[in-house]
């Protein structure tokens, strides 16, 4: 089973991708590619194409809902480290349900992960 958010993107081109400045690449050996960012104002940058009415991050690949993927994955700014899918551990994730109904599509369940990935409810 592929992770459902390698063929999803919901959430790479629905909200604002800002972080401060210090962890674009350059001067202060940030990660994230300085030319995929623009200035939102003295302390924090956007990745390009976020900062927009119908946002799409410039480093999101292919289609979202369908195949869809970060280019910069392991460059990636750290508030995009901290969105977590829903139930992929055990619980339901606002921003990435808010993005998936976004896109017109369908919610993450438990029944998405497999059983090894997620955390049961249960006492068993």
């Amino acid at each position: 089973m592929d992770h459902p958010c390698l063929c999803c993107g919901a959430c790479c081109a629905f909200f604002r991708v800002a972080f401060h400045w210090s962890e674009a690449e350059g001067v202060t050996g940030g990660s994230v590619p300085l030319e995929l960012t623009e200035k939102l104002d003295p302390h924090r940058l956007a990745m390009r194409g976020t900062n927009a009415a119908k946002p799409r991050c410039v480093a999101l690949l292919g289609v979202v809902g369908h195949a869809a993927h970060c280019g910069i994955y392991e460059q990636r700014p750290s508030v995009c480290r901290e969105v977590e899918p829903s139930w992929e551990f055990g619980r339901v994730s606002a921003q990435c349900d808010k993005a998936r109904l976004g896109h017109g599509l369908p919610l993450l369940t438990p029944a998405d992960w497999p059983a090894t990935s997620h955390v049961s409810s249960s006492n068993d």
